[in-house]
């Protein structure tokens, strides 16, 4: 059986799913087509259904409870870090609300948790590529990153106004902040949806166990990175968290959700479910 399994093109993304890619696990007679695209277009694209398997925003998925479940493995939590509001030149929290900002999607986690931070802002949505060029030039005020931007915005000249993992932790006692989750389509069978939850746990272990190899194949998807900052980009994003959410994960997207909502932001309350191997 043939599915399509949407993923970012980005390092951790290739590095969780390099076992698949290459044939070094189980799929248990599953085949699978990797399609890749930025988070905000893999949003968007479950929105319509067109994917069996595919990573989704936290926040895009309050909206897509009814047709996806949630996988309990290939999270992208953040954990005491995040994405970053950042600027030319030094700016304040406050001086944010007033900026034209660029975001990645208006369905990302990043952006729902940049409006619990500002409420209603200006915001300009950009390929997540291309955010720091626009801060950069000057297209816009302050930007929002994601993905190895996090780690990589000094080098283009530019400074962090507020770590939105920092703020998150600092607000929720220690909860890891939820960004992307794997998602599985709910009218596949009962059994392919079990088989699926059990060869993706597969493969991001054996990522784990087999890091250099795999590193080496995210690489290619690196985007300039050195190895060792690809490393680092991949630690942080690809862990014991991505390899099963387990109750401190889960109640990191419970309360995520739950204040999105309380604030307005998402539909709600929500009944989480997850997929069983």
């Amino acid at each position: 059986m043939k599915l399509r399994l949407g993923h970012s093109p980005d390092p951790d993304d290739a590095f969780m799913f390099w076992a698949l890619a290459k044939d070094l696990v189980d799929c248990e007679g599953l085949e699978f087509e990797h399609v890749l695209e930025d988070i905000e277009t893999l949003n968007q694209r479950a929105e319509r259904g067109e994917l069996e398997i595919t990573a989704l925003s936290v926040h895009a998925y309050a909206y897509l409870h009814d047709r996806y479940v949630l996988l309990p493995h290939g999270a992208s939590m953040g954990d005491g870090y995040g994405p970053l509001f950042v600027a030319r030149r030094p700016m304040t929290v406050d001086a944010l609300r007033a900026a034209r900002i660029a975001v990645p999607g208006l369905r990302t986690s990043a952006y729902l948790a940049a409006r619990l931070v500002l409420g209603e802002f200006n915001a300009v949505v950009v390929p997540f590529d291309r955010i720091m060029d626009a801060v950069r030039d000057g297209d816009v005020d302050a930007g929002l990153l994601i993905h190895e931007g996090q780690l990589t915005y000094a080098e283009a000249g530019l400074h962090e106004v507020l770590n939105l993992g920092v703020w998150w932790r600092d607000q929720t006692e220690g909860l890891p902040l939820p960004l992307g989750v794997n998602v599985v389509r709910r009218d596949l069978p009962r059994d392919v949806i079990q088989r699926v939850t059990r060869v993706l746990e597969r493969s991001i272990r054996h990522g784990l166990e087999h890091r250099a190899p795999a590193v080496r194949h995210a690489m290619r998807w690196g985007r300039g990175l050195e190895t060792s900052l690809a490393d680092r980009f991949i630690g942080m994003y690809v862990n014991d968290l991505t390899l099963d959410l387990g109750a401190r994960g889960r109640a990191g997207i419970v309360e995520f959700l739950r204040r999105g909502h309380a604030a307005g932001l998402v539909p709600g309350p929500l009944q989480l479910e997850f997929a069983a191997g």
